[in-house]
């Protein structure tokens, strides 16, 4: 199952590493990464991922919010099928 998961808050070192690490950990595979840092202050970073076929989507929305708790920024996943309808036009 592919996810759409993004990250914002103000920019700190170990974002990308905290979040990637995580996903590795929980077989979750990277697919495409996008992230700026916008006006030298606010990280952004949108990353599709592709989940094992049998994870539950709480199985690592937890851990990921353990990570947004800790660098004080907001974490998302959310289905990509979910994500499209949301932004459809």
């Amino acid at each position: 199952m592919r996810a759409i998961l993004s990250v914002i808050g103000k920019d700190k070192k170990g974002i990308i590493a905290l979040v990637s690490t995580t996903l590795c950990k929980n077989d979750i595979n990277i697919l495409d990464i996008s992230q700026t840092i916008m006006q030298d202050e606010y990280f952004t970073m949108v990353m599709m991922v592709e989940l094992p076929k049998n994870m539950v989507m709480q199985k690592i929305n937890a851990p990921l919010q353990e990570i947004a708790k800790e660098l004080g920024v907001e974490i998302r996943i959310q289905h990509e099928d979910i994500f499209n309808s949301m932004h459809r036009m």
